[in-house]
């Protein structure tokens, strides 16, 4: 997969969570996902399609990140994941792939997006649009970790 496609995300996530939780997250190494099961307690997903190539982001929380962000987000405490967190990770979603368009379209891409989905556990699979090989990068908080998964087709 080209970098060309990852690093926006990579940007755009680490911008939104500095912006809008004021959150310190460090990238660790990225490597390739060998399952579909997600890595964290609460994943959004969003596809995106171009007439180049479609593609999918995934970002998957665990719980004590999430209701990190979700109390300096939100401004209130939270003990477990509620309808409002599983509504915040779809935002978050949202406004990472958003601030990835962007940045791909000053590229020549130009993507429409899906509506983000949320799911809440490990029971279900993450389903990347694409059938080529998934990126998996890891993000350390002060709280745990999380993963961004970036899949598109070549």
């Amino acid at each position: 997969m080209n970098v060309e496609f990852i690093n926006p995300f990579l940007n755009s996530m680490s911008k939104v969570l500095a912006t809008m939780a004021t959150l310190d997250i460090h990238q660790q190494n990225p490597g390739l996902k060998k399952d579909n099961i997600p890595p964290g307690d609460i994943t959004g997903i969003i596809s995106m399609n171009s007439d180049k190539t479609r593609g999918t982001l995934a970002i998957s929380f665990s719980e004590a990140v999430v209701l990190q962000i979700a109390q300096r987000m939100l401004g209130e405490p939270f003990t477990k994941i509620n309808k409002d967190i599983t509504d915040l990770v779809g935002e978050i979603t949202n406004m990472v792939c958003g601030g990835a368009k962007q940045l791909l379209e000053q590229k020549g891409f130009s993507f429409d997006l899906a509506r983000p989905t949320v799911i809440v556990g490990k029971e279900q699979q993450v389903s990347h649009m694409a059938k080529t090989p998934v990126i998996v990068i890891p993000f350390s908080t002060e709280a745990g970790e999380f993963y961004v998964e970036v899949c598109f087709t070549r």
